[in-house]
């Protein structure tokens, strides 16, 4: 792929491409990309107003209690995490570094809540230094997609970038990267048609064609049955069956007699009149 045809034609299609995240000092970007984790960049610019006024620097935070700040940052999702990872970061660079925020990759590191994408974030945006290529799911997604990469962890997607991409474009082009994710090749349904980078997308074609690319495939197992299968019924404790007595036979009402009716009077039968007696014969 011609990489610098792609930079050029991303540059030109998103001129505002930036850091989303509202900040004023290193310190407050390193907290808002912390609370982007798993949230909006849009969440966190709601919040984040109202945490730096009560909370400005790492002296400020670093003595917020844990109750204060969870009812801050609430809306941003796993929130007591997040809180003590910032409190913890707040108190390491008020001891450590003296209130500064680290300038290095491994200075960074070694802050509560920061892995690799947070320290890339603040060393680009804040310092202007290139340490390394920013990776969220946006770049990841998109990487992927445009046949830079075939990593499947943000790592291998770093290495890639930064193997391929020169090394005074690596803050840039993430940006370029993110706001490519976010309004034309989104996850579910890119928009292909609109996309200013069409002719060098390998994955374009199969989404034309409304099929899904070979790299975006998860791999099948067998078919499952849409069926759920019965739940199983659990056997119950029966208690040891008790000897049953020998029922008592059975006493025998005696019979009793039946009436008979009475038997209705005979008839006298008449006695027939007896015929006329032959006459002896004289």
């Amino acid at each position: 792929m011609e990489i610098r045809l792609l930079i050029d034609r991303l540059r030109e299609a998103y001129p505002d491409a930036a850091c989303a995240l509202e900040h004023q000092s290193p310190f407050q970007l390193l907290v808002a990309t912390i609370l982007s984790a798993q949230c909006t960049d849009a969440r966190v610019n709601m919040v984040t107003p109202g945490l730096f006024a009560r909370y400005p620097d790492a002296a400020a935070m670093s003595l917020a209690s844990q109750e204060e700040l969870e009812e801050i940052i609430r809306s941003t999702g796993f929130y007591r995490n997040k809180a003590k990872a910032i409190r913890a970061a707040s108190e390491r660079i008020e001891e450590t570094y003296g209130g500064l925020v680290p300038r290095s990759m491994e200075e960074l590191l070694t802050l509560a809540g920061v892995a690799r994408k947070t320290a890339s974030v603040v060393l680009g945006v804040a310092y202007g230094l290139s340490e390394g290529v920013v990776v969220d799911t946006h770049v990841m997604r998109i990487a992927r997609r445009l046949g830079l990469s075939r990593g499947k962890s943000p790592e291998e997607v770093e290495r890639d970038l930064m193997r391929l991409i020169p090394q005074e474009e690596w803050i840039h082009f993430a940006h370029l990267l993110i706001f490519h994710g976010r309004r034309t090749c989104i996850a579910r349904k890119p928009h292909c048609v609109d996309c200013p980078v069409i002719d060098l997308c390998p994955s374009g074609p199969y989404f034309l064609g409304g099929q899904t690319p070979p790299w975006e495939r998860k791999a099948r197992g067998p078919k499952k049955s849409m069926r759920k299968p019965a739940p199983k019924r659990r056997a119950r404790a029966t208690a040891p069956k008790k000897k049953r007595r020998a029922a008592a036979p059975k006493k025998r009402k005696a019979a009793t007699p039946k009436k008979r009716k009475a038997a209705a009077p005979k008839r006298k039968l008449k006695r027939a009149t007896p015929t006329r007696k032959l006459k002896k014969a004289k």
